[in-house]
């Protein structure tokens, strides 16, 4: 039984990562945590150190295009700390989502280490069955290396596909002009 809520405000998670590309583990765990708070703001970080197929601007029309409907879901990029990200949008927790054992190890430090810093707790969300082996990194190794596309169909809704083949082909034109 759902504890009945105390406060008047919406309590909003933060839901953060790269979504480069936005896959559907990715779109699974959303789903789910707009079950759990009134608002989810999927903020799309810019990481320096990642080498980036789409620009922040593009991955937050892709989320934004598959978020769910009839939900107060906010997509937005940001740089810096996630845990000031999270103040701005006067969050309670972050969601994160895990696949393996190993995610469980380095999400845990991560969420200790955010509780301490900025008193945010994290709901980490297991991975469905289906998209236990979904990774982002290497979606982008086969649009990389040319690799065959209709092979990710399940783990990239359509419109996904539809951007990495078009990135693919980029891609492909850039390493012939070079």
């Amino acid at each position: 039984m759902r504890a009945p809520k105390m406060d008047t405000f919406p309590r909003t998670a933060v839901y953060p990562g790269s979504f480069d590309p936005p896959t559907k583990g990715h779109l699974d765990v959303l789903k789910r945590a707009t079950g759990l708070f009134d608002r989810v703001v999927v903020g799309i970080g810019r990481n320096p150190e990642k080498d980036s197929l789409f620009s922040a601007e593009e991955r937050v029309k892709l989320m934004n295009t598959l978020r769910p409907e009839g939900v107060d879901v906010v997509v937005e990029a940001y740089e810096g700390l996630t845990v000031d990200f999270a103040k701005k949008h006067q969050a309670v927790a972050l969601i994160r989502g895990f696949r393996t054992m190993s995610d469980v190890e380095s999400e845990c430090r991560l969420a200790i280490a955010n509780r301490t810093v900025a008193d945010l707790e994290t709901v980490l969300m297991v991975a469905a069955p289906e998209h236990a082996f979904t990774s982002s990194r290497l979606i982008r190794e086969v649009v990389g290396l040319g690799g065959a596309l209709d092979r990710l169909r399940a783990f990239v809704p359509e419109e996904v596909l539809d951007c990495l083949a078009e990135k693919q082909i980029e891609l492909q034109q850039r390493m012939e002009g070079s």
